[in-house]
């Protein structure tokens, strides 16, 4: 069983058992319910939760793509993990995880020992607030999700007054981490990096049904870089590219202590109207 922080819902959303066949088994957390099945968020956790937990798994994530093939109802389910290829340095896996018999999402990880080497980094944390200036984001009554991260935007919160005006861009810039606070590991960072809200929502005011498709996420760091991290809050920043013919990208970056590069994701959503 994979049950490190059982007092911390984000943990108890984890709670993984391993199965007489090898498979992982689980079951859907309120905590992180989402308008419909669980916050995607959550679900890539749990995929990459899935590997970190294989006594096979070769040194850190590098790479998550989490294809989300079909609703999840509240309930158990089954996750298979499997290493595909292990190399010298990396590892191949390939995760699913069923309800019933049916497929509802995929994914593939690539894990890494990582050493150093030369670094720099081209993508600079934009100018903010300081954390304790802003207000915090109230959450949603019907994302229980939401409740369980603390967000304090300072530019682009999500609109969902039918009447609010249009925005010309689709950026938000916050500051978050999770409520309660928690130590910042791996799964955690999967799950952050999967809290900003459509870009359709955030350009355009009103309520419309929309929800990831695919989502994947790299990782800039080692398990000691998230070490470093702590409890402290994370920057955040996403933008959409285009929006038409049903769906839109969205990319997003997050920083930790000093303006360091944690990670950087990218996603294609489905929106109607």
């Amino acid at each position: 069983m994979i049950d490190h922080h059982a007092a911390h819902p984000f943990d108890q959303a984890l709670r993984l058992a391993r199965s007489t066949d090898g498979a992982w088994e689980g079951a859907t957390h309120p905590a992180y319910a989402n308008m419909v099945g669980p916050f995607g968020g959550i679900t890539a956790a749990l995929m990459l939760h899935a590997v970190l937990g294989d006594p096979a798994r070769l040194g850190d994530p590098l790479a998550l793509t989490v294809n989300f093939a079909g609703p999840i109802a509240d309930g158990p389910f089954r996750i298979e993990a499997s290493a595909v290829r292990t190399n010298r340095s990396t590892q191949h896996w390939s995760i699913s995880l069923s309800q019933n018999g049916a497929v509802a999402t995929t994914a593939s990880a690539v894990f890494a020992i990582r050493r150093e080497t030369w670094s720099a980094t081209e993508a600079t944390m934009p100018a903010a607030p300081a954390f304790d200036t802003l207000n915090r984001y109230p959450g949603s009554l019907i994302a229980a999700w939401t409740r369980h991260y603390e967000m304090r935007f300072a530019r682009g919160p999500m609109r969902i007054e039918a009447d609010a005006p249009p925005l010309d861009d689709s950026v938000s810039e916050l500051w978050l981490r999770d409520d309660p606070p928690r130590p910042l590991d791996f799964a955690a960072l999967t799950a952050l990096c999967d809290v900003f809200f459509p870009r359709l929502m955030v350009r355009r005011p009103g309520r419309v049904p929309a929800g990831t498709v695919s989502l994947s996420t790299y990782f800039h760091t080692d398990a000691a870089g998230l070490a470093d991290q702590g409890t402290g809050p994370l920057f955040g920043r996403a933008q959409a590219s285009h929006f038409g013919l049903g769906y839109h990208d969205q990319s997003a970056q997050l920083w930790g202590a000093g303006g360091r590069l944690l990670a950087t994701s990218h996603q294609i959503v489905y929106f109607k109207g």
